[in-house]
């Protein structure tokens, strides 16, 4: 391996850092979806109470199944650009890497495995089955 694909290079730590500001990205949207779940659920159920029509609740089911499945979705193409990323740190400590890699950056993995863990991950699911509880609460106590 040449010189240039050392640690220190200058290629070495733009890719890397190219890749840890992906995973800070889907971080921070799988963290948005939870923002704004809650600010449009909780708006549904205000005006829910407001109308005085409890059987309209059900409609706050609606972003809390969609924010559930983005959530996760971000969550998985995080998951899998950790995995692009030790990969990529895995080569360089073996001295395998090869100018390719440097030009790719691609999420790595099976994407429906990992799609379907982060459904059932502790990050989502606990969190949108306790607003869903809420909603259910919320209509009980508007009956």
């Amino acid at each position: 391996m040449s010189d240039e694909f050392k640690e220190n290079s200058q290629a070495v730590q733009i890719h890397l850092s190219i890749i840890q500001s992906i995973i800070q990205r889907m971080a921070l949207n799988s963290s948005s979806c939870k923002t704004w779940c809650i600010t449009i659920v909780s708006a549904v159920l205000v005006v829910v109470a407001d109308k005085g029509k409890p059987n309209y609740t059900f409609i706050a089911l609606i972003p809390i199944l969609l924010f559930f499945a983005l959530d996760a979705y971000y969550l998985a193409l995080e998951k899998l650009f950790r995995n692009s990323y030790n990969d990529f740190v895995e080569k360089l400590h073996r001295s395998t890497l090869s100018i390719c890699d440097f030009f790719v950056v691609n999420p790595m993995g099976n994407f429906a495995r990992t799609m379907f863990a982060s459904l059932l991950s502790f990050a989502t699911w606990p969190f949108y089955f306790v607003l869903l509880l809420m909603v259910l609460v919320a209509r009980c106590l508007l009956t």
